[in-house]
């Protein structure tokens, strides 16, 4: 049996896109795999999604090999990393190993999203070694932008797989150990099969600035601002949180938090402690007691995001805190593809209200937790791997470390996309099956597909409105009066000006009239042939064509 084993690789998410992680690693003979999961990650819906909450990967595939899933493994807390948890946990049920950091937030969201499950979690920390059926586990520090991100160093008889979660090499980080290098070279030494590795940045020459620098950079933009200084960056980022709340305390100013997902994170920071030796921050009714010159807000809001603190303070909604003219902005982040729109009109609202905006553009106000060519090529160069995978990235990404990787020397490079079954061992890397994968959509409180929660016909409603019609016939089918139309997010009148309603009304009428009267008694008929007709009236008039129901009683 043991001359049958593989060990494969499965992307169910986060390959071919940013966001979304879901990777699978299987180990054994075909018929009888053992399965780990490593994160378990969302990505955020966008105007094609009217009403969406969250997108996560399709799991149908590990469910149905769900009595050999033996673990799930989180490298970090980030959403797109361990959003989906508790959302997809039920349908897993599998134990789970994360830092206690990303524990704390785990249960920090618990409590704030009703009904949410308690998930069983087993802690481990840097350096730690754990066993999870065939795959015996190690956990290797690497420098991100939240506190606790790990790579992961997963064994078994086939050898040593480096997956590198979210990672980049900064000597100087605020917050916990540089990445391992000395680890990560003896892994090289002792020989490594595989690294499946991050690719955001691959495009980007260079190596990242450390943040040490953007701190230095946010230190010198608060010294010398006149009025509040407000700086919204990723609520995640403890050690930027720090660094701004440190700038603040030397410029003599008291520090603001606005927004709750911030002080979700910095309460669980603080109970482990990485909020040690921050000052006391300000209460939000102590606003107009605290001088403009000697006040600096960490809020949310650096995606634009509707309701988060900055949004708020650009269209002056909140109660007690706001902003004025010669006030200073710091986007202390990146732009995540997809945002761009909301967050300039943020930027105008501000502009607009005489407020100073500074950008990464400007000043170094941030790095990037991924790493650059030349950081890759540092790890290509520790790890040593026989084969190459890159992930976590879209198309130009993928591609972009792909080349990157057979440029120094990895003898195998592997592309693979989500839902590829990549089979790492015995043999050459070889793509040798396609599993069921996709995209699940959390709706209010409901979890499934597009066509399950309705999206499809949302976002034809968003496009083209809706419109009702009641058909009334007689005992004889004839029309018993003007049917019924109900129109919502239809054109009032066309370009001659007609009443588009009348219309849509007219053509009901006509297309049940056009019927012979035998043939009315078929009502499913007479339905769609209303439906037909209004749908018609409506382009003809309009150029578009709503969806529309009718309802047929006698």
């Amino acid at each position: 049996m043991a001359d049958k084993s593989e060990l494969v690789f499965v992307p169910l998410g986060g390959v071919h896109e940013i966001g979304m992680n879901f990777s699978l690693y299987g180990f054994g003979p075909p018929e009888s795999r053992e399965w780990i999961v490593v994160d378990v990650g969302v990505t955020f819906a966008d105007a094609h999604l009217p009403g969406v909450d969250l997108v996560m990967a399709d799991t149908r595939f590990i469910e149905e090999n769900i009595d050999r899933l033996r673990g799930i493994v989180i490298t970090h807390a980030h959403e797109d990393h361990y959003g989906a948890l508790h959302d997809l946990w039920p349908k897993l049920k599998a134990p789970v190993w994360a830092t206690a950091f990303t524990a704390g937030l785990l249960e920090a969201k618990r409590q704030s999203e009703a009904g949410a499950p308690k998930i069983p979690v087993t802690l481990y920390k840097a350096g730690d070694t754990f066993e999870i059926g065939p795959f015996r586990i190690e956990a290797i520090p690497v420098a991100h932008s939240i506190p606790e991100p790990m790579a992961l160093a997963i064994t078994t008889p086939a050898g040593t797989v480096v997956h590198t979660g979210d990672w980049r090499i900064d000597l100087t980080p605020e917050i916990g150990p540089p990445t391992d290098e000395a680890r990560l070279r003896a892994l090289g030494d002792a020989g490594v099969l595989a690294l499946v590795c991050d690719s955001t940045n691959a495009v980007r020459e260079g190596e990242s600035p450390s943040e040490q620098a953007v701190g230095e950079g946010l230190r010198e933009l608060i010294a010398a601002a006149k009025g509040r200084v407000a700086v919204t960056t990723f609520s995640s980022n403890v050690g930027r949180i720090r660094s701004i709340a440190q700038a603040a305390v030397d410029a003599g100013r008291k520090v603001m938090i606005l927004g709750r997902s911030l002080k979700r994170v910095i309460d669980v920071a603080g109970e482990i402690g990485y909020m040690d030796g921050m000052p006391d921050f300000a209460a939000e009714e102590d606003y107009a007691f605290i001088a403009r010159e000697n006040l600096v807000i960490i809020c949310t809001g650096s995606q634009g995001e509707a309701r988060a603190a900055l949004a708020k303070l650009a269209r002056d909604e909140m109660k007690t805190v706001g902003l004025a003219p010669g006030d200073t902005v710091i986007f202390s982040s990146r732009v995540i593809p997809g945002n761009e729109k909301a967050i300039l009109e943020i930027k105008n609202l501000l502009i607009d209200q005489g407020v100073k905006v500074i950008e990464d553009g400007d000043a170094l106000v941030h790095v990037s937790g991924h790493p650059r060519r030349a950081e890759l090529r540092k790890m290509y160069e520790w790890v040593r791997p026989r084969i190459g995978v890159p992930v976590h990235g879209e198309a130009a990404h993928l591609v972009a470390q792909g080349s990157l990787m057979a440029m120094s020397g990895i003898p195998e490079v592997a592309q693979v996309r989500n839902g590829d079954m990549l089979r790492l061992w015995p043999g050459k890397a070889e793509i040798i099956d396609q599993v069921p994968y996709g995209r699940v959509y959390k709706d209010g409180f409901l979890l499934g597909s597009e066509e399950a929660t309705g999206i499809r016909d949302r976002r034809k409603l968003s496009f083209a409105g809706h419109v009702a019609v009641n058909v009334v016939l007689d005992e004889k089918y004839e029309l018993a009066g003007d049917p019924d139309i109900v129109a919502i997010g239809v054109a009032q009148v066309d370009a001659r000006g007609e009443e588009i309603e009348e219309l849509m009304l007219d053509a009901a009428a006509g297309a049940v009239e056009s019927i012979p009267r035998q043939r009315r008694k078929d009502l499913d008929l007479v339905q769609e042939a209303v439906r037909r007709a209004v749908r018609g009236a409506a382009n003809e008039a309009w150029g578009k064509k709503p969806l529309v129901t009718v309802f047929v009683t006698r």
